[in-house]
């Protein structure tokens, strides 16, 4: 039986949690290939927020599974994690500074277009990779307050449905409360209706800035 346990995110771990955002990218299923590179999504919604808050990531491991592979890492094969900034009005400014320009230098332009045409076209991916205010933009002002931390969870479907994802965010909520982050808040793809009724299920609720075409969630660190 496979053992699996939550642990800190490592640096060493940056890879296999770009191959698992871009795995679970498109409305929670697979995104390789969609656009012209599969780092595009992880450059975007996973390793900014590795980068600028390492410790408010975790994520889980397989420890005794096969350790080769793009998911594979020190201590096994890491098949999804959660991560997080605990203010997020702070963080588009970091990003404006130190992500922006590496981006865009690595992306000047939409690359070709592959056959999966998404309705998230890749140069409106590159635009909101481009555009950190966009985090902010989104928000009423009392929403930065009670909910100034946001996050992103994925896991690979092989380890969803064992309560993991429950776990995660329980394990963030944690973190951000010990350090008087008072609520924390998240949107997904409105098509993703089985992520939608995963967050109803852990008490997430709606904010006033959400929509039906732009959802946003919130829940207390308490």
């Amino acid at each position: 039986m496979t053992e699996t346990m939550i642990r800190p995110y490592r640096t060493s771990d940056r890879h296999a949690v770009a191959e698992v955002c871009v795995r679970t990218a498109a409305g929670g299923s697979d995104a390789r290939g969609v656009y012209s590179d599969d780092l595009l999504m992880p450059e975007v919604y996973a390793l900014p927020y590795v980068d600028h808050a390492p410790d408010l990531a975790f994520v889980v491991v397989q420890q005794d599974a096969d350790p080769s592979g793009p998911l594979a890492v020190d201590d096994g094969r890491l098949v999804g994690y959660v991560i997080a900034v605990a203010d997020t009005a702070e963080f588009a400014t970091w990003w404006e500074r130190e992500w922006t320009p590496g981006f865009v230098a690595r992306h000047p332009v939409a690359g070709p277009a592959t056959a999966a045409d998404p309705s998230y076209s890749e140069d409106a991916l590159l635009k909101d990779g481009r555009d950190p205010q966009r985090m902010v933009r989104g928000l009423q002002g009392g929403e930065l307050e009670t909910h100034p931390a946001h996050l992103h969870i994925d896991l690979v479907p092989e380890a969803q449905g064992q309560g993991l994802g429950r776990r995660l965010v329980d394990t963030l909520r944690a973190a951000l409360a010990a350090r008087g982050v008072p609520g924390v808040h998240l949107g997904y793809d409105p098509a993703n209706t089985r992520a939608r009724a995963f967050y109803d299920r852990l008490g997430f609720v709606e904010l006033a800035s959400h929509t039906p075409t732009r959802p946003l969630l919130g829940i207390t660190t308490g």
